[in-house]
């Protein structure tokens, strides 16, 4: 009886529980926010975090560090998300919580809207969390609006800023520079605030991306523990501050760098912020990792379900010295590697004095170069064809060099400060897209360039230089430049995807600089680093997977670094797989590597590197040895990478991702004629998750890849 009484009293507490009304609970499948309405009308955060995890009932008003959305100047102290100064002057905002609604969007995606308003004024916020159920992930973004006689200055404007509770917090940032992209840093957050940012403006992740993980009481593991991964989807400049305050709670504020970025709203106008992502991983970063890929294939990038081609690239080959004759034969020999499609890169416009022939001429005249090719893009597109490849071309549709005739003519259009004597960059200026004008002739080079050229697959879309003098002649406030130019900026990719859907995109910015789930969606891959060298490529990629899925990792076989060509081979066989190499000076036998290496990706690999899981199986940071595989959703096929980081004698490697209770055959590809038979064997998935496979690499610079199979 006392049993049944105990239980009876439990589940009562737990349903009125449910039923109090001044909690709102918010779920995306594991991952639950749970907000708290108080007596003082404002809304207080009581849990974000596994959905099992118990949420205490207040029985009093909580303390202000724990409001859900706070504001700066009414009483809370600590870092705000939201800062303004209302059009009668006042610098204090207080939100209370008006109302809630919740819409189902599709099977597995709800949206809940929570409006906020400040009592004293007609100013309002409205927070929207999109749940996506199948990936314990929120998208969190706030609108703002207001009914005030004149304008309200905008100085900060978070995303959203939810907190975490633990006793200890570890940080993962992806840093870098040029050549040394997506490095990983952990650290243990101490009280105070730690923020990762950037204020470039344009070619915003220079620097790092704005992606980060949070690992709660241990530093972040593979295979377990508590994981929360933030990726701001935004192109422009961006701040991510952790606050661990005295009692150990930890306030993400992300969004937008408010840096410059003071923002005049007029009234009955809305502002919106970026939206960011937020993922929950009880599992660890592999689950984490994984989560964010399948979102992805569904929501974050363009046409996921389509292959990636095998390009060849004639960067490395010609620089911006070649001529017809000389494109027709790489396009010979990259038919006869097996590619399927050329990419002419940067060199193929601009005529005369402002022929680009290096990178000081001719950004801004998009005209093909009558001397390097007179009968000029078409023909290349039907000279390709006619070697069975598809043609490509690189644009940089944003900026502009002096020495040009756009420059001249138009010398108004660049983004700059009054009485400054403009800053070059590389040699260029950036054009300000906010200019009608501006944005009308950027599409027109797509259409000029695209919709006149029938038959071009492929942009290579790049930006090669930051804001370094945020200023505009045609905006009002200069201060809504780098903001205004994000939204501009994706309005331009969208003319290009939805006007141009047959043409795929890759997006660059001399490497990395655009990294992120805001342009993505326009695009199927991305530049990760003008780093090809193997060695390094093994870890600026091993950085980006933690958010981006093989697929949209553009991995390329060059001669950078002087490695041996299968170790350059076996690293680009694990992203979307091409050649930058001079195809015209190669030996036969590297001919034959990459022939043999392109066949093998089209016929077995690309479908696993498309639409596998990946399985991170040996860090290159930790490990002298980097092992990761992609396992098929239906656990049939799986495709094992190696990569010997250090010398070290060999030892036992755990697979992951099998069914333990089916037997694999295991195949190593790409092998050198004299290899021997390393791998080949039968398994059960069993043996291979628990007693692991003996890797047999002990050298520095070996490799091996290996195609695993359900027998």
């Amino acid at each position: 009886m006392r049993k049944f009484l105990l239980f009876f009293l439990l589940f009562l507490s737990g349903h009125l529980y449910a039923q109090d009304s001044r909690i709102i609970n918010i779920e995306a499948g594991e991952l639950a926010l749970s907000l708290w309405k108080g007596s003082d009308g404002r809304l207080y955060q009581l849990g974000f975090g596994n959905k099992s995890r118990k949420i205490s009932v207040p029985e009093k008003m909580p303390a202000r560090e724990t409001e859900w959305f706070p504001c700066y100047g009414n009483g809370y102290i600590a870092e705000p998300s939201l800062q303004v100064t209302h059009a009668d002057d006042n610098t204090s905002t207080d939100l209370c919580y008006k109302n809630h609604s919740v819409i189902q969007k599709e099977n597995g995606v709800s949206e809940t809207v929570i409006s906020l308003q400040d009592e004293q004024y007609p100013f309002f916020v409205d927070v929207h969390l999109l749940c996506y159920d199948y990936y314990n992930m929120m998208e969190m973004w706030t609108e703002i609006r207001h009914q005030e006689p004149g304008e309200v200055i905008l100085y900060k404007y978070a995303s959203a800023s939810p907190l975490l509770k633990a006793k200890k917090y570890w940080l993962t940032q992806f840093n870098g520079r040029y050549k040394h992209e997506a490095t990983m840093e952990e650290e243990l957050l101490s009280t105070g605030m730690k923020t990762l940012n950037s204020n470039l403006g344009v070619r915003a992740h220079y620097y790092g991306i704005p992606s980060a993980i949070l690992s709660l009481e241990c530093p972040a593991d593979e295979e377990k523990g508590e994981v929360f991964g933030a990726s701001l989807r935004w192109s422009g400049s961006y701040q991510m501050t952790f606050d661990l305050n005295w009692s150990r709670q930890l306030r993400a504020i992300v969004g937008i760098n408010p840096a410059g970025s003071h923002y005049y709203l007029s009234p009955d106008s809305t502002f919106r912020t970026p939206s960011v992502l937020w993922c929950y991983s009880g599992e660890g970063t592999g689950k984490l990792s994984r989560q964010f890929h399948q979102w992805a294939y569904q929501y974050g990038i363009r046409d996921s379900q389509k292959d990636r081609p095998v390009l060849v690239n004639n960067w490395e080959a010609t620089h911006c010295d070649f001529d017809e004759d000389r494109l027709s034969d790489l396009f010979k020999e990259a038919h006869t590697i097996g590619a399927e499609l050329f990419l002419l890169d940067d060199g193929w416009f601009g005529n005369g004095q402002y022929a680009r022939n290096d990178d000081r001429h001719g950004l801004g005249d998009w005209q093909e170069d009558r001397s390097k090719l007179p009968h000029g893009l078409s023909y290349l597109v039907r000279k390709a064809k006619s070697n069975k490849i598809d043609f490509g071309i690189w644009l940089e549709p944003e900026m502009v060099n002096p020495l040009s005739s756009c420059y001249q003519t138009h010398p108004d259009w660049i983004i700059s400060q009054k009485g400054r004597e403009p800053i070059l960059g590389r040699h260029q200026q950036i054009l300000d897209i906010n200019r009608p004008e501006v944005f009308s002739f950027e599409k027109k080079i797509f259409d000029d360039v695209l919709g006149k050229n029938k038959g071009i697959a492929y942009v290579k879309w790049d930006c090669n230089r930051f804001v370094t003098q945020p200023g505009s002649s045609y905006l009002k406030h200069s201060s809504h430049l780098l903001v205004d130019y994000t939204w501009r900026l994706y309005k331009l990719m969208d003319y290009f995807s939805n006007n141009y859907p047959n043409v795929m995109g890759m997006i660059c910015a001399g490497g990395s600089g655009r990294v992120d789930y805001g342009s993505l969606p326009y695009f199927h891959s991305f530049w990760p680093s003008d780093n090809t060298d193997p060695m390094d490529r093994i870890k600026i990629q091993w950085g980006f997977s933690y958010f981006f899925p093989a697929s949209t990792i553009s991995s390329h076989v060059t001669r950078m670094g002087k490695r041996h060509l299968k170790l350059a081979i076996d690293v680009a066989l694990s992203g979307a797989f091409g050649v930058d190499l001079n195809l015209t000076t190669a030996s036969k036998e590297e001919k034959q590597q990459l022939k043999t290496a392109t066949e093998l990706y089209k016929s077995e690999i690309r479908p696993l590197v498309m639409h596998g899981l990946l399985y991170r199986l040996s860090s290159p940071y930790e490990n002298s040895l980097a092992a990761l595989s992609y396992v098929s959703p239906d656990k049939k096929k799986a495709v094992l990478y190696l990569y010997q980081m250090k010398e070290d004698s060999s030892r036992s490697l755990c697979l992951r991702g099998l069914d333990p209770s089916s037997t694999y055959s295991l195949r190593e590809v790409n092998k050198l004629d004299d290899a021997v038979k390393r791998y080949d064997g039968v398994y059960s998935g069993r043996e291979l998750m628990e007693k692991g496979l003996s890797t047999l690499l002990s050298h520095q610079y070996e490799s091996a890849v290996i195609v695993i199979e359900k027998k």
